[in-house]
């Protein structure tokens, strides 16, 4: 079993960042991830951050966000899974 992290970050359309971060906020997932956490940062940026236990590592089969509305965001969400190696602090 190993830890998986997937990350989703999305840039909000001008002047929308606190919708950008409610929408992401609002979206049930199929099922609950071990913890999640949700950042944002300059330029209306939104990045959603969840931890999975996942027998098959980053090609586990897990829930994602899905692409909000366009007229909300200016590009296509990025997405990226990490696989656990080390951890350290609490």
């Amino acid at each position: 079993m190993s830890t998986v992290a997937l990350m989703w970050e999305a840039r909000a359309a001008a002047g929308r960042g606190n919708e950008l971060l409610e929408w992401a906020r609002s979206q049930v997932l199929e099922r609950e991830p071990v913890r999640r956490e949700l950042l944002r940062a300059p330029q209306d940026r939104v990045l959603v951050v969840t931890w999975w236990e996942a027998d098959e590592g980053v090609a586990a089969e897990l829930p994602e966000l899905p692409e909000p509305a366009a007229d909300l965001i200016t590009r296509a969400v990025h997405r990226w899974r990490f696989e656990s190696v080390e951890t350290s602090g609490t």
